[in-house]
């Protein structure tokens, strides 16, 4: 049974991947705009003065200009820093940050490093996902840091996945270590989905 979840979910990682790689430059830059839109909105319903996001790679919704503007408000984001072991370490969002690719070849902040106890402190977490399905269960890219990550929070606040439009899907393929989500940030609109904590 695992194996036939496993090669679903290879599957279905693949087909997402490949349209990601098909969007065009100016598609990816208004997705960004609006992502700003939604995260901003989403940061104020939450009153959050804390938050983690992460620097999206160039095929992802982008993030960057919604963690520069939240940085100049005053917010505290958290930038994750993968760690051999498949947890993950985190940076506080600098203006003028470096960045280097981090071992599972993603953008990750090149500054100090916090353990993974920095989360413990957030008001809301937004993560990247490569689908999500109507009950909230999210499709990772398979590295499982997000999903360790979410199932050894003690304290969990809300979460919400960052994906295209096209990547909510009616279903998911789903693992026992699998961990929901309270719902999903595209570039049109934000959705609450499920109470994941």
């Amino acid at each position: 049974m695992t194996g036939d979840i496993d090669g679903a979910k290879r599957a279905l990682r693949a087909d997402l991947r490949e349209r990601r790689q098909q969007r065009s430059e100016l598609a990816l830059e208004e997705a960004a705009a609006g992502l700003k839109t939604q995260l901003d909105a989403l940061v104020d319903a939450h009153a959050a003065r804390s938050i983690s996001c992460f620097l999206s790679s160039p095929t992802e919704p982008g993030t960057r200009e919604f963690i520069a503007a939240a940085t100049a408000r005053g917010i505290r984001v958290l930038l994750p820093i993968t760690r051999a072991d498949g947890l993950l370490d985190w940076a506080v969002a600098e203006r003028d940050g470096g960045e280097v690719q981090g071992l599972a070849g993603v953008p990750e902040p090149d500054s100090e490093v916090l353990s993974p106890l920095a989360l413990d402190d957030v008001d809301l977490l937004v993560i990247p996902a490569a689908a999500v399905d109507r009950t909230g269960m999210r499709l990772g890219w398979g590295r499982g840091y997000f999903d360790k990550t979410l199932g050894s929070m003690q304290r969990r606040p809300p979460v919400y996945a960052v994906i295209f439009d096209s990547e909510l899907l009616d279903e998911v393929p789903r693992d026992l270590h699998d961990q929901p989500v309270n719902g999903v940030v595209t570039p049109t609109r934000t959705l609450t989905l499920a109470d994941a904590t």
